[in-house]
């Protein structure tokens, strides 16, 4: 079996499991649990902001963060295949009364005189634009990496008309080993910034919105209100932890092993390695017998999972549960069936 759906279905490793079964825990809704705190802390050093809250999922994380920028009413522009409008449920219409309006599907590759082109001010009764989000790396991009000067334009614009800049940054871990970008750079283009623990870093669940200390104490209440405060969330923290310590760094690995899988595909015509500079490898179909979902199945059969994301794209996923023997049974299936 290989498993390349996604990083998030890696499991515990035996260290990560033992750090888990000895964390020191307390009620983190009373603010009394010291790992979590760590882990807050930490989150928040680094990526150079005064604070940091744990969260449930990412989606959590996400729409908490954009409450905190964007008034009940207000706009959020973001990318027309951008994570925080295309798989989190509506939920920022639903739960925080945004409204958004999105740029033409471009992934990584962002204009930011685009953008700023798209601003509203308030009056008459038009909507304002309260925020834009950018997402790192991109998912639907096929884990393409913004770089830091056009994040940093787009700080200039943003700042310039009194616009918040939320980063989606799941995989901002992978952007940071890919284009060795510290990720206090990072971390000082941003008014609010998301990050996941399960993505990649091998962590079972958790992600952290990162702000200034007023905005992650008001985040608290969001996070409460949405049903995500949790009591003795230090055995999860610790887990956090420990994926900071060990498995930041790796992910070079497997960065290495989606351009290895991108490199054998490339002559079937389904993927340009050069574009693959993370841990995703999207497959276009369009030209191909198979459509996402009769290759996700056919692949299936043979024992190698992927996951359909379009009708014509598929996506492939290296994480740290993935070896070198699993990469090359994807690699044989994958070839077999596409030629």
């Amino acid at each position: 079996m290989a498993d390349l759906r996604s990083d998030t279905v890696t499991r515990p490793s035996p260290g990560m499991r033992e750090a888990i079964a000895t964390a020191e825990v307390g009620d983190d809704v009373f603010g009394d649990d010291p790992t979590v705190a760590r882990l807050e802390s930490r989150v928040a050093e680094m990526f150079g902001h005064e604070a940091a809250l744990f969260a449930p999922s990412g989606t959590m994380a996400n729409q908490i963060a954009l409450q905190l920028v964007v008034q009940p009413g207000g706009e959020l522009l973001a990318g027309a295949d951008a994570h925080v409008l295309v798989y989190e449920m509506g939920a920022a219409a639903a739960i925080g009364g945004i409204s958004s309006r999105t740029w033409g599907s471009v992934g990584a590759n962002i204009d930011p005189d685009a953008i700023a082109a798209m601003f509203r001010g308030s009056g008459g009764y038009t909507v304002a634009t309260h925020a834009v989000a950018v997402e790192q790396t991109h998912n639907l991009g096929g884990g393409g990496v913004v770089p830091l000067a056009t994040l940093q334009a787009l700080r200039d614009v943003t700042q310039a008309a009194g616009v918040a800049l939320h980063c989606d940054g799941a995989r901002i871990w992978h952007a940071h080993v890919a284009d060795g970008v510290p990720l206090s750079d990072y971390g000082a283009l941003f008014d609010t910034i998301s990050v996941c623990l399960s993505k990649g870093l091998g962590a079972p669940v958790g992600s952290l919105v990162i702000g200034s200390a007023d905005k992650v104490a008001r985040a608290r209440i969001l996070r409460k209100r949405m049903g995500g405060g949790m009591r003795q969330v230090g055995i999860l923290a610790a887990a956090g932890l420990y994926a900071l310590d060990h498995n930041i760094e790796r992910l070079a690995e497997d960065h290495a092993r989606a351009n290895r899988i991108a490199s054998a595909l490339a002559p079937l015509g389904v993927v340009d390695p050069s574009l693959v500079r993370t841990n995703l490898v999207p497959l276009d179909l369009s030209k191909n017998r198979f459509d996402a979902v009769g290759l996700t199945a056919a692949a299936a059969d043979e024992g190698v999972y992927i996951s359909p994301m379009l009708p014509q794209v598929a996506r492939l996923v290296t994480h740290l549960d993935l070896d070198d023997e699993a990469v090359d049974k994807a690699i044989d299936v994958l070839v077999r069936l596409l030629s």
